[in-house]
Formats: C-alpha cells, structure tokens, sequence
C-alpha cells in the first residue's frame, strides 16, 4: 500500500493537540453519494450522478443550484426508495467506524456536515457517535419527495461555506481554535471546512480535493490517518 501523500503538516501531529474532528458523508465516511442512488430509483441516475460529479470536481460553481438542479428530478420519488437505499445501499467505508472511535477515545468532539439528507446523516452520526449534525431536510408530501428542501433554522441548503462556518460554531462551542480542528472530507464543496481547518484530510478525494489537502488517502480505509499521529 502506498504512503499517505502529506504536505504542510504541523510537527510534530499530535492527537492531542486537536479537539474537534469535522466529516462530510457521501463518499466520505459512507460508500455512496445517497442523492444519485435516490435518483435510481426514479430511473435518473445517469442524469443526476453527472451533475453530482461535475459539483464534487469543482467544476459547477454554485453547490446550491447544482444541488436544486438534482432535487428537482426527484420529484415524486417514494419514501420507500429512501428506506431500500438506507437499508440495501448504504455502508460505511473502511475505516470509518475505527476512526471515529478513536478519535472520540482520545476527547475528541465529532461533527458529521454534509450536503446530503437527514434521513440517512441520522442513521450515520447515530452509529459513529457524532455530537453535532448538520444537513438537509427533504421536504416529503404524501408519501413522496416534492423536489424541494424544508427551510431549517440556519438555512436550506449546507454548502461549502455553511459547512466551515458549522465547524467553526461547533469550535466555538467547545473552546477550540479553527487550528485544533480536523476537516475530512472528498469533493470541492468540502475545501472551505478543510481550509479553515489545522488538520485537512482527503479520502480518495477528486484532484482538486487531494491537491489543496494536508493529508490525502488515496488507498485503505480512514483509520490509516491514525498512524499520522504521535
């Protein structure tokens, strides 16, 4: 297995030294982005899953409208397709599990920010025992998906920009400095959290992620990050 591609690391890394750890979930610390596997469901894959690339690679700009764009091919997806993504799709990374674990052993605060749906960062911060949660409510009508979000009390739509400025809340919170925060995460929407953050970490991240990162994983599960510290 390769080395971990590291660059403008604080030294020594020490676990200690930081107390809060900041993670995105689709593609991250799950294997799937769960918006394109909705979108399966309603026979719209390939459409979706394009511009979810294309978003994640930095290549559409604005993350809301891109994600506005998606959720309007969704219209009139069963929640029952939810609940089989949930269930028969949905899993966590290698490492993933292991990581957090450890992380919390050592006192650090987790936070689970994503760009994705409640319905699953639910289930996911409930199993890895984050303490903070921060994404987007579908709006649900009768059974199915409207195409539209549920405005929420700090917004509709967490972005890149509402992801850092969470992570710098939660600091806030527990009284650490933006220094003593670790970012994970995969895609464009993820680089303003990870450069707000003392310790940036890309797991098989697109090259725009992996190039700005501190740390990239490109082989083996999240937990090889573990051995980065002394």
């Amino acid at each position: 297995m390769t080395p971990l591609i590291t660059q403008n690391l604080p030294t020594p890394l020490r676990l200690a030294d930081f107390k809060l750890a900041a993670f995105d979930m689709d593609s991250t610390l799950i294997n799937i982005e769960c918006i394109d596997e909705i979108a399966a469901a309603a026979g719209r894959k390939a459409e979706v899953a394009a511009i979810t690339e294309a978003a994640m690679r930095g290549e559409i700009t604005d993350f809301k409208d891109s994600l506005r764009r998606r959720l309007a091919l969704l219209k009139g997806v069963p929640v029952a397709a939810l609940e089989k993504v949930l269930s028969e799709k949905l899993r966590f990374n290698p490492g993933a599990r292991e990581l957090c674990a450890a992380l919390k052993a050592a006192g650090l605060k987790l936070l689970l920010v994503s760009g994705g749906f409640t319905w699953f960062t639910r289930h996911v911060a409930a199993e890895l025992g984050m303490d903070f949660v921060r994404s987007n409510e579908l709006e649900i009508v009768d059974g199915a998906l409207t195409g539209h979000l549920v405005m929420q009390p700090w917004g509709e739509i967490c972005d890149g920009e509402e992801k850092r400025r969470m992570m710098l809340q939660c600091a806030t919170e527990i009284g650490a400095q933006p220094a003593q925060c670790i970012a994970v995460g995969d895609g464009a929407n993820d680089l303003p959290m990870m450069g707000a953050a003392g310790l940036s970490v890309a797991y098989h991240a697109k090259p725009k992620v992996r190039a700005q990162a501190m740390v990239a994983i490109d082989e083996g599960g999240l937990d090889r990050l573990l051995g980065l510290f002394t």
